[in-house]
């Protein structure tokens, strides 16, 4: 595939093939899913890092995270650690959202913080858990006991015997820490819109499953209301990645926001509207479901707060892609030159881009010699 930098490099030079003399700012941003990490790690000049963390199901694993170039921010995306890509579904389907552990992003976050990293960006889509970050809280120091006493195993499950949650081990390290999460979702953590019942079945939930892992987290809820006083059960987004926001915002003081915003604040998207005329920007698919804080749509939101036009480049235009006009994106065009394979598309994937880009100045060009007369 195509990273965002490169994307923004193959329209500056459809531009400047037309318009020589333009000023252009290329930003490229990403919504805090797949790519996040690298575009975060290239536009700050950061690096990419790995971290021996503890696997979904339990065993050991390498997982990529992005130090960015302030030297402060740390970018995890928690699909890369416990996520639903790394449990296979062949020869036997290993997925198992009773178990299924997000130790490994406590350990992820320890070894940014032994790093001297204090800011964190963390993506939670794409999780195979269910356990509402408890994996990783205990990774970070927090004790979760059962009415024994003993510490409770990995999963979603284990919540069920949940009777106290003690604080006092708690990395001191995480209160010196700003982490925001970006959470596309707006799930509570229990209920028939919550986390197992909505996400459950993706993860290898049965009907049976679903029950029992909402019954946990229901009690999970309660003991983190009394011991920890952080009321997460109704909360927006606390159903997020199997319960990992209610977590995260419980035992980390964590901020949910859509995660393109946060990489649109990150990478200071607004200062760099100031003075523009128009802004192109990209999709690998523009469709009906591009406006779920897709990219695409967090850009033109903001332009067109300032009356700054958009247009959209995208490798396809799907279904009902139209509905994007109404979300400032004023037109959308296609990448592909003509009928071609999915795998031609993606080797020749810049030269496409700058060709569309090219295409687009060329019709504002004539649409100002056409409307510009007609209206002097």
């Amino acid at each position: 595939s195509i990273s965002a930098l490169e994307v923004a490099n193959a329209m500056r030079d459809g531009i400047e093939l037309e318009l020589e003399d333009a000023q252009l700012e290329l930003v490229p941003v990403a919504d805090g899913g797949d790519g996040t990490l690298e575009t975060l790690v290239e536009i700050s000049n950061g690096e990419i890092k790995t971290a021996k963390v503890t696997g979904p199901l339990g065993g050991p694993h390498t997982a990529e995270w992005g130090a960015m170039g302030d030297g402060r921010t740390a970018v995890i995306e928690m699909a890369r650690i416990s996520g639903l890509a790394l449990v296979p579904v062949e020869p036997i389907d290993r997925r198992d959202p009773l178990t299924a552990t997000t130790y490994g992003l406590g350990e992820a976050i320890k070894a940014a913080l032994d790093d001297g990293y204090r800011r964190f960006i963390i993506g939670i889509g794409g999780s195979a858990t269910n356990d509402a970050g408890a994996g990783m809280a205990q990774a970070l120091g927090i004790h979760l006991r059962d009415g024994d006493g003993h510490e409770l195993p990995y999963g979603g499950a284990a919540l069920a015997d949940l009777e106290s949650i003690d604080l006092s081990g708690l990395d001191p390290r995480a209160s010196e820490c700003e982490i925001m999460v970006a959470c596309d979702v707006n799930n509570p953590l229990t209920g028939p819109e919550g986390a197992s019942a909505i996400f459950g079945p993706q993860k290898g939930a049965t009907p049976e499953m679903v029950d029992q892992l909402d019954a946990a987290l229901e009690k999970f809820a309660a003991v983190v209301k009394r011991d920890v006083g952080a009321d997460i059960k109704d909360m927006m987004g606390a159903g997020a990645a199997g319960g990992l926001g209610g977590g995260m915002v419980a035992f980390l003081g964590a901020e949910l926001a859509p995660g393109v915003d946060i990489v649109l604040d990150t990478v200071e998207f607004d200062k760099h509207l100031e003075g523009a005329d128009l802004v192109l920007t990209g999709e690998g698919a523009l469709d009906s479901q591009t406006v779920y804080n897709k990219a695409p749509i967090g850009v033109s939101r903001r332009a067109s707060q300032r009356g700054i036009p958009v247009i959209a480049i995208a490798g396809t235009l799907g279904d009902h892609y139209h509905i994007v006009h109404e979300h400032g994106i004023s037109a959308a065009t296609s990448i592909p030159n003509g009928p071609m394979t999915l795998e031609s598309a993606s080797e020749h994937a810049a030269h496409l881009i700058t060709d569309a880009t090219r295409q687009v100045i060329r019709m504002l060009k004539v649409g100002g010699q056409v409307f510009g007369q007609k209206t002097k």
